[in-house]
């Protein structure tokens, strides 16, 4: 904590005294778990509150001194014991840890209290958290070895159950917390997402209510029994750093297990702690295999979804012990600590002192982007000097060709070492795979008992092909020309659609200037349900009319488009201008975040302009009106519209 401080220019914070207590932490509850147990280990929930008589001082800079009095500390603290054992000590070990953060309050006492110091509080209540989730938060775990006879590795290797995608896509209606000029002020939100001890935040979207994150992220779940998903929505206020100056706008906690039953959930979530304000968020829970092939189609989504941060693969490393290091010092012995490397995501062992044959038995969970082309970096340095002791190199891909994707405990040579030098340590690697929610099993089961393969079979090809049509379809989207689409289109709209004002034709009128004389554009439009998005493809314009007054003027085209009702800044999408040409081609691809309850209530207004005034008072062309709601945007839809007369707001 003081090293922590340091960056926040406290310098000079120092703990002096630090008495604990007579006072016992109270266990208020326990359950024992029977279902989803193996034989050998048995699982305890423990209600834990913490209020004791410790009693914490500390001196800061300049002689200021003060202390910490009526801690206290609350959460669910899980105890697995295992491996059960036939002799004593009948328990080979523990683990220790709790499944979510715990709740934590104190008072300060001294001249710091009397100071007041702005946010000193917030900053010390944040660093005692981050130092308890660090040590036994999920997926951190505190292993207690109670028997010689058992491996630490069984102690120490992360067990997690599976993976949460979470996508943060929008708010609507929050709590205004910045007071406006005329009254009527906005907020700046951001939020916060927990799962464990692993934080997640969102972008801070400036001066809105409604803000659209659209924001992906992913969470390790160990346990999905009991861990939950927090989301805190905050409003965003310069200050201190460290404090928490920014207000709280409202939290939500979602039960990890019901997602997981369901395999995906998309839902609008009531913030509690707020007077209204609403958060819409979507869920997709993956389970790990070790069967190498699903790693095609967990692809292809990553690739769909076009959010370079997804995972597709776990990585599970235990790293063990290393011998032969050499001396980065003249006749003394190095301070090493492992370095470990996948992607963009480094971690690194603790540091032993003063020793060439450091045991770690520590155990590291990677969510990997790609295992055919990723790589494990594992680097050993010198904690005093900085320098390096050795380095190693995995390819991630040589994991597909071993059993069960893993290797256990053996030692490598290291390079740019001594020529002793070894690391050993285990790999174990997991697919992430869509979970198939039980009952959709227990149906298939009742319909056809011998055929239970097949039927899986069948889902999963079906879910491969629908995401290789909707890949293929992301591709095509911006290069369909003309002479590719042959299908009149016009079935593809309902009858009520016909009576509006709005006129799209099949592809094979190619010559016609459309009903107003005024040209056609080649709009494709297309609804994501995975990525929460409207998927517009401006393709091109045919058949301007040229100015009777001034035919040689030549028209410079270009397209704006705006979401109706509201016509807001943030809808506004424009292509780029065309000079002189009649018949410009765009093929511009744009997006909109928007729910699918959202899409059945928004038009799109297209409108074509040109740079130059050929008309009196507006460099309008033409324009169209399309109800989003009265089109079947599931799957990709290219129409010809004809222009029609620009109308007055």
């Amino acid at each position: 904590m003081q090293k922590k401080l340091q960056k926040f220019k406290l310098t000079g914070f120092k703990f002096e005294k630090m008495i604990l207590g007579s006072i016992p932490p109270r266990v208020g509850g326990v359950k024992v778990y029977e279902a989803n147990v193996a034989r050998h280990e048995i699982i305890l929930d423990l209600d834990l509150f913490y209020a004791g008589d410790c009693n914490l001082s500390f001196t800061m800079g300049a002689g200021v001194k003060g202390g910490i009095k009526d801690f206290q500390l609350q959460g669910t603290l899980r105890v697995v014991l295992k491996p059960l054992l036939s002799r004593m000590p009948l328990i080979g070990g523990l683990q220790i840890y709790f499944l979510n953060n715990p709740t934590i309050d104190f008072n300060l006492v001294g001249f710091v209290d009397i100071l007041d110091l702005p946010g000193f509080s917030d900053l010390l209540r944040q660093l005692i958290l981050e130092q308890v989730s660090s040590l036994m938060v999920l997926p951190n775990k505190l292993p207690v070895k109670l028997s010689k006879h058992v491996e630490s590795e069984m102690l120490n290797v992360p067990e997690p159950e599976g993976v949460l995608r979470i996508h943060v896509i929008e708010a609507k209606n929050l709590m205004r917390k910045d007071i406006g000029i005329l009254g009527k002020g906005k907020s700046d939100p951001y939020c916060v997402l927990n799962v464990g001890a692993q934080e997640r935040r969102t972008q801070t979207i400036d001066n809105t209510v409604d803000p659209k994150w659209d924001y992906w992220c992913e969470a390790m779940v160990d346990s999905i029994e009991g861990q939950l998903v927090t989301i805190h929505v905050w409003d965003w206020d310069p200050g201190f750093p460290g404090s928490q100056n920014d207000d709280l706008l409202g939290r939500a906690a979602i039960d990890i297990n019901t997602i997981a039953k369901k395999g995906e959930d998309d839902m609008w979530i009531t913030l509690e702690q707020a007077k209204h304000g609403m958060v819409h968020v979507r869920f997709t829970w993956f389970v790990l295999t070790t069967n190498y092939s699903d790693l095609r189609a967990v692809l292809e989504e990553t690739q769909m979804l076009q959010v370079t941060s997804m995972s597709t693969a776990l990585l599970i490393i235990y790293v063990d012990s290393a011998k032969g290091l050499p001396q980065a010092r003249t006749q003394s012995k190095p301070d090493p600590y492992l370095l470990l490397t996948v992607g963009r995501e480094s971690q690194q062992t603790s540091v032993k002192k003063k020793t060439s044959d450091p045991v770690w038995e520590q155990g590291f969970n990677f969510l990997v982007n790609n295992p055919n082309a990723d790589t494990l970096y594992l680097n050993f340095i010198d904690h005093k000097t900085g320098a390096g002791l050795g380095e190693l190199t995995y390819n991630l891909c040589a994991l597909s060709e071993k059993p069960n994707l893993c290797v256990n405990l053996q030692p490598f040579g290291l390079l740019k070492s001594g020529p002793q030098a070894k690391l050993t340590f285990s790999m174990h690697l997991r697919i992430l795979k869509h979970y198939i929610p039980e009952a959709e099993d227990h149906i298939s089961k009742l319909k056809r008992n011998d055929s239970e393969l097949s039927t899986g079979s069948k889902r999963t090809i079906s879910r491969e092909s629908s995401l290789k049509s909707e890949t293929e379809s992301n591709v095509q989207e911006g290069t369909e020309s003309l002479e590719q689409i042959s299908v009149p289109l016009q079935s593809a709209v309902p009858p009520e659609s016909q009576g509006n004002g709005l006129t799209h034709r099949t592809l094979t009128d190619t010559f016609s200037a459309g009903e107003a004389g005024l040209g056609r554009i080649q709009i494709t439009l297309r609804y994501s349900v995975q990525r929460q998005r409207l998927i517009v493809v401006i393709h091109k314009i045919a058949n301007l009319p040229l100015p009777s007054k001034d035919p040689s003027n030549i028209p410079d085209p270009y397209v704006k488009l705006y979401l109706l009702p509201g016509r807001s800044k943030e809808s506004k999408r424009k292509t780029q201008v065309v000079k002189d040409n009649c018949n410009p081609v765009f093929d511009v691809t744009f997006e909109y975040v928007l729910s699918q309850g959202e899409l059945h209530t928004q038009q799109l207004e297209v409108t074509v302009a040109t740079q130059k005034q050929l008309f009196s008072g507006s460099n309008t062309m033409g324009q169209v009106l399309i109800d989003l709601g009265k089109f079947n945007l599931t799957q990709s839809n290219t129409f010809w519209f004809d222009l029609q007369p620009e109308v007055e707001s």
